[in-house]
């Protein structure tokens, strides 16, 4: 992991084409923007973790006719 200081109003780019900023710093809690292309999901990792769970779940649920032209 990669860990940086910054200050509000400090960017940083990650991979030419996605933008993170400091937005601002209140006690223990930090707000950022992200600016990246449309194509590029950006998820808060709760949710990621969420949607992770429940695709494997349908995956595991899923019969073989749910996955004809998926594999």
């Amino acid at each position: 992991m990669l860990a940086l200081s910054r200050k509000k109003g400090d960017s940083l780019i990650i991979n030419n084409n996605i933008e993170v900023t400091i937005l601002e710093v209140k006690g223990e809690q930090v707000k950022i923007g992200i600016t990246a292309p449309k194509q590029v999901p950006v998820y808060r990792k709760e949710v990621y973790s969420q949607i992770q769970a429940a695709n494997k779940e349908a995956m595991e649920t899923a019969t073989p006719n749910d996955l004809k032209g998926i594999v």
